[in-house]
């Protein structure tokens, strides 16, 4: 299995790294912003229109429901992936974005398509990118008029983090592509809108729609690499996830197209392992299967559950998602209640957003390394998104293990509805957490670190190679949502791609291919770089008043 073997040959050990370059080679750094010359650039609303919304509505669903529009559109992709500020050191400046990304080298573009138009995003500008308009009875044929809707998508440029990473920037896109799908489904919380995948698009078709197939439209310049494609609407997005795609990829078969993708590097070096791996796991568009509980069914019923901290009523959702940055450092000396830990674990299970924008139960569990958590004993920790993995884990992982139910005085407590965390071993891991995470200082001086652990041979054998990008997306919606609830406590928190694989295992006690760590994360109280200057993401926004709905 080439997904398999991909996994396995890029893997971290002690003894030595990942392929890569070995160096930064900043004379051919990519372009972080793809830009499409030739196309028709149309700048988006800038009204703010979501200020007034709590931060517990992006999981409750409660926020009211926006009219479709190309304000709130806008405010969508502002508050999704759009820019968050620019920061500066001497004569370096760049830009930091709402949705994460692996060395903030950003390989996720964004397309809208909507007004029977297929659009580039461009967050520098805030602004769409025309690049076709197709027929109006194959566009209309297929949206329909139950309710209004309009479709976004992701795809990777697989070259802007292979760029740094080599060989192992396959994973890394994939965890990027996770966050911004998890950072469109928040986005669309806020403005009262439902997201959710669509199965019947294959990845050939999902090119051909956005025009990535377009030989012509890139000639040498970076190719994209189509991810996924998701209806948002204010109703229910079920109404579109069977609808076959085939009319929609005639019409932009025979749409005129604009525009040519601009060169991101002079220079490339290959790494013909990532072209194998994305081949192998693109998704066919086969029929849902009762194994992914998703095919034209419809999505998890949002059933509110999380019964937040007094403090996070009290907070804009809005100025949360924009706030989010990625920690450097930790100051070593910060906890974090217990009640908090709690909360954002619970935020974790598959009830409402962001979990309803994907078609699969929980494949990714957590084993956390706990370091300062208030009334909670440092150590070994596993929390079960799904509590029907514990016989399963208890058998995989060492036999030693304690499996101590930790209680949550805030929760019912029912046995029947676990909160799904357990001690495993009580230690002060501080220095095995640093070890694991490829020896970063990060991973012990927060509050907790953590390695997400996927359900990996089993998910691809029963799915298909395919589910391995699907992994890596689950995992990144995990990070999501913990960047946010970061915020929320006064800290801040960091996606790590670096860690060395078979050693977490081994603490673990897992073997084989069965359960494999794909991302881990750390949380803490920052420690901030006073040499780095900080500027709004949009000069517009430091003197544009608010609007509130």
């Amino acid at each position: 299995m080439i997904a398999l073997r991909y996994h396995e040959q890029t893997k971290h050990h002690f003894h030595r790294f990942a392929r890569s370059l070995g160096y930064l080679d900043w004379a051919t750094q990519p372009d972080p912003f793809r830009r499409y010359p030739g196309a028709e650039l149309v700048e988006l609303p800038r009204e703010r229109l979501a200020g007034s919304v709590r931060y517990p509505a992006l999981f409750d669903g409660t926020a009211p429901a926006a009219p479709l529009t190309q304000v709130a559109i806008g405010e969508f992709l502002r508050c999704s992936v759009g820019l968050s500020a620019w920061k500066q050191y001497g004569a370096s400046r760049w830009a930091l974005r709402v949705n994460p990304s692996s060395g903030n080298l950003h390989p996720t573009e964004t397309y809208v398509l909507t007004d029977r138009r297929v659009w580039h995003y461009a967050p520098r500008e805030h602004a769409l990118e025309e690049r076709a308009v197709l027929d109006a009875g194959g566009w209309d044929g297929w949206i329909g008029a139950p309710a209004p809707a309009f479709l976004v998508a992701l795809a990777s440029i697989h070259w802007r983090e292979a760029w740094k990473y080599g060989e192992r920037a396959f994973r890394y896109c994939q965890h990027d592509a996770g966050h911004a799908l998890g950072a469109l489904r928040l986005a669309a919380a806020l403005l009262g809108w439902r997201l959710a995948l669509l199965p019947r698009w294959s990845d050939g078709q999902l090119a051909a729609v956005l025009g990535l197939d377009r030989d012509r439209d890139f000639g040498a310049a970076e190719r994209e690499e189509p991810e996924c494609v998701a209806a948002v609407t204010p109703g229910d997005p079920s109404l579109w996830a069977d609808r076959d795609p085939a009319p929609l990829v005639d019409a932009a078969r025979q749409a005129s197209w604009r525009g040519t993708a601009n060169h991101l590097s002079a220079r490339h070096v290959p790494w013909p392992i990532i072209d194998e791996v994305a081949a192998a796991t693109r998704y066919p568009g086969i029929p849902p299967s009762p194994l992914r509980g998703f095919g034209g069914a419809s999505p998890r019923t949002i059933a509110p559950r999380t019964v937040a901290p007094s403090h996070q009523h009290d907070l804009s959702a809005r100025a949360i998602i924009l706030q989010r940055r990625s920690a450097l450092a930790f100051d070593a000396a910060s906890g974090l209640s217990r009640e908090a830990l709690l909360v954002m674990l619970r935020r974790l299970r598959p009830e409402g957003p962001p979990w309803d924008a994907i078609d699969w139960p929980p494949q990714v569990h957590l084993a956390l390394f706990v370091h300062r958590v208030e009334d909670l004993e440092p150590g070994v920790y596993a929390y079960l998104r799904d509590p029907a993995v514990l016989p399963e884990w208890k058998a995989a992982m060492r036999q030693e293990f304690l499996w101590h139910r930790v209680n949550d005085p805030n929760g019912p407590n029912d046995p029947n509805d676990p909160n799904g965390l357990f001690l495993l071993a009580p230690a002060d891991c501080r220095r095995l957490a640093n070890r694991v995470s490829c020896d970063q200082d990060i991973a012990e001086d927060g509050f907790f670190s953590l390695g997400m652990i996927a359900r990996l041979e089993s998910s691809l054998l029963q799915r298909g190679e395919w589910f391995y990008r699907r992994l890596f997306w689950e995992c990144g919606l995990i990070g999501q949502v913990l960047y946010l609830e970061a915020e929320t406590t006064g800290g801040r928190a960091t996606g790590i791609g670096c860690f060395y694989d078979d050693p977490v295992h081994e603490v673990l006690g897992l073997t084989g291919h069965a359960w494999q760590s794909l991302y881990h994360f750390s949380m803490g109280v920052p420690v901030e770089d006073v040499r780095l200057t900080s500027e709004p993401g949009y000069e517009w926004e430091a003197t544009k008043p608010m609007k509130t709905r």
